[in-house]
């Protein structure tokens, strides 16, 4: 499993207005490729009468990077919305700006700064999210055990994520890398030794920052 890392908390969205041209810009946390070309398809059919919608997105499995000018002069839109998504410090995140023409050309400058103008605007109002490694546990125990097990593991920053009753309690969990001996250590000494934690693989929590 690799490093955590940060990016968007929410969807956020700002508009830019210059010259009576109107930018409103979104950007979206995206898991991979599907989720961002869905994310851009969302906006282009709420915003099919815009005179162009821009985009650009990253993703850190296989460092890609992809934008469009949609119709834009080249390197006025995409590319420029790109570079600013990459130097935000955050990472998997997909950006869509919609334009209105306000009927005053710009220029190549103009449309340089609108677009990266409306793209800072929206990622302040996305907020970041903290992604961090957690480790999947899990054990099985007697019912008499189970709810004081579930107080222990909260208690020691552990999220319990399913349980499944049967002639005992299968309990799943997880906890921030790194605490797993205390999360285990608790188990043991609660069930004096009788019941184990099982761990498995590790998948990425968020929370957000302030």
């Amino acid at each position: 499993m690799s490093e955590g890392y940060l990016t968007a908390a929410r969807t956020g969205e700002a508009e830019y207005v210059d010259k009576k041209s109107r930018f409103i810009s979104r950007v979206r946390s995206v898991a991979d490729e599907a989720e961002a070309r869905a994310f851009i398809e969302e906006i282009r059919r709420r915003h099919a009468d815009a005179t162009h919608n821009v985009w650009a997105y990253t993703l850190r499995e296989g460092n890609i990077l992809r934008w469009s000018d949609d119709g834009e002069p080249g390197g006025t839109s995409g590319q420029p919305t790109l570079n600013v998504l990459r130097t935000s410090g955050l990472e998997n995140l997909c950006c869509v700006t919609t334009r209105y023409f306000g009927g005053i050309l710009l220029g190549s400058g103009g449309l340089v700064r609108a677009y990266s103008n409306a793209a800072r605007l929206a990622l302040q109002e996305a907020g970041v999210l903290r992604m961090t490694p957690w480790r999947q546990g899990a054990l099985r125990c007697p019912y008499a055990l189970y709810d004081r097990l579930c107080r222990a593991l909260t208690d020691r920053g552990a999220r319990i994520e399913e349980s499944s009753f049967g002639a005992e309690v299968e309990l799943s969990f997880t906890v921030p890398r790194g605490q797993e001996e205390l999360a285990g250590g608790c188990v043991r000494d609660l069930s004096a030794g009788s019941v184990e934690v099982r761990y498995g693989g590790e998948v990425l929590r968020g929370s957000e920052e302030a």
